[in-house]
């Protein structure tokens, strides 16, 4: 059982991304002061562009948001419990099909304003270089939620608390283009499916561009990792051209799937598909759906106007790859996600082994509420207790994770394949009320 807090009233929390702004909003929203110490903008990290506070520096999509799927469940988990960033999400969602994703900017903005209006947040425009940092000296608590780009101090820092090395693996970043470059005559709107209003920008492949777009994707210049460091990729985030080179059709098979689309001007399935989401609500961006790169800037250039509508295409923002860092949770952490050799420093976020937005943030937010108020981890049935759950469960190899059924418990009863989902997610809710009831934790309201 995850050790219950004493009721903290001084907090300090390290990191002013989505984990680190739910921990603290949940903290001060139940009557605890919260100091934030962000490092930007006197420092910034080489995926970090903006000095606002709940960055998003990858994609702009918080994934599906249908009721049953995992991601989808464990966003309404987070609502019930009041969270900022869903309710900065729903507040600044541009359209994207049966995905919840938003305007970056105004995101940010909208996470950044909340902050700085709550009376018990105080932000601090400062670097944390260590746990044993000067500015930390009379904190009863302290969070680490300096997410997977931690400083290299602050990661040697939390190396020697920990006293075993910490894991990294590359994640990608996906190019932005500018709808105003799009060839319009190359392209059509349409969901999968044909469902939703169309919300993306299809760019159609004949086999024989397919084939001399795969084998631009292979030869292309790409970024080398440094000697030291060995390349370890989340299965969940490959790079495009990482995966052109497990095989010829792979793509088809992945982000380039054609399968329910239907280009108007051939009446057909096209043999490839590059899909293009909005960035923005004023649908001036388009994020390359799946194309997270490690392509050098000019090759990226050169290889991604060859496919169809984007042959003068203009970036926004080219692609990047950067180093994640996160502990080996079930060996270093408590269940409440207390560093187990130095007590009284708990993490939240990515750096924990979750794995994306929505992932980071619930663990912020229910780190906030158990350190608040002693709250213990929901069912392993529920999204957020799946989760949770990932997080302290021995495994010869600890990988990050996004949320996904498979870290629930089986299903009792036999089911179709097309029906499981429904069940997973039913079972889900009642195990989740059962959980808010017997903790009695009152739906919050933002």
């Amino acid at each position: 059982m995850a050790r219950r807090p004493e009721k903290v009233s001084n907090v300090a929390v390290i990191g002013g991304g989505l984990a680190g702004c739910e921990c603290a909003m949940a903290l001060a929203r139940a009557g605890r002061a919260v100091t934030v110490f962000e490092m930007k903008p006197h420092r910034m990290s080489p995926a970090h562009l903006s000095p606002q506070l709940g960055e998003l520096v990858c994609s702009n999509s918080l994934r599906s948001d249908e009721a049953d799927s995992a991601i989808g469940l464990l966003k309404r988990e987070m609502e019930s419990l009041g969270s900022l960033v869903i309710q900065a999400a729903r507040a600044t969602a541009v359209p994207a099909g049966k995905a919840l994703a938003v305007d970056r900017e105004l995101f940010a903005d909208f996470v950044t304003k909340a902050m700085e209006a709550e009376p018990l947040i105080t932000v601090e425009r400062r670097e944390i270089t260590t746990l044993d940092d000067p500015a930390l000296a009379g904190f009863e608590t302290i969070v680490v939620a300096a997410g997977p780009l931690a400083s290299p101090e602050l990661s040697e820092s939390l190396a020697q608390a920990i006293g075993a090395g910490s894991l990294y693996f590359y994640d990608a970043i996906a190019p932005i283009v500018f709808a105003h470059s799009i060839d319009r005559d190359k392209v059509f709107s349409q969901s999968r499916w044909e469902e939703g209003e169309g919300d993306y920008l299809n760019c159609p492949m004949e086999k024989d561009e397919y084939t001399a777009f795969h084998q631009a994707l292979l030869d292309g210049e790409k970024v080398q990792p440094r000697e030291f460091e060995k390349e370890i990729h989340f299965e969940g985030c490959m790079p495009v051209e990482a995966l052109a080179e497990r095989g010829f059709k792979t793509l088809v098979f992945g982000p380039l799937k054609p399968v329910g689309l239907t280009d108007p001007k051939t009446g057909r399935r096209p043999y490839a598909v590059v899909q293009l989401r909005p960035e923005n609500a004023e649908l001036s961006t388009y994020n390359l759906v799946g194309f997270q790169t490690k392509l050098k800037y000019p090759e990226q250039e050169r290889v991604f106007r060859m496919i169809p509508g984007l042959e003068k295409a203009e970036f926004a923002r080219l692609g990047s790859i950067h180093r994640n860092t996160y502990v080996d949770a079930p060996k270093v952490l408590t269940e409440g996600l207390e560093v187990a050799a130095k007590p009284g420093v708990f993490l939240a976020g990515q750096i924990t082994g979750v794995e994306g937005y929505v992932e980071s943030a619930a663990c912020g937010l229910w780190l906030g509420h158990h350190l608040a108020a002693g709250m213990t981890p929901p069912p392993e049935e529920t999204a957020l207790g799946a989760l949770l759950a990932h997080l302290r469960r021995p495994v010869k190899k600890f990988q990050p994770s996004n949320v996904n059924y498979g870290l629930t418990p089986e299903l009792t009863e036999r089911a179709k394949k097309d029906s499981r989902k429904a069940l997973y997610a039913a079972r889900a809710r009642k195990a989740w009320e059962e959980w808010i009831a017997l903790n009695s934790i009152g739906m919050l309201k933002v």
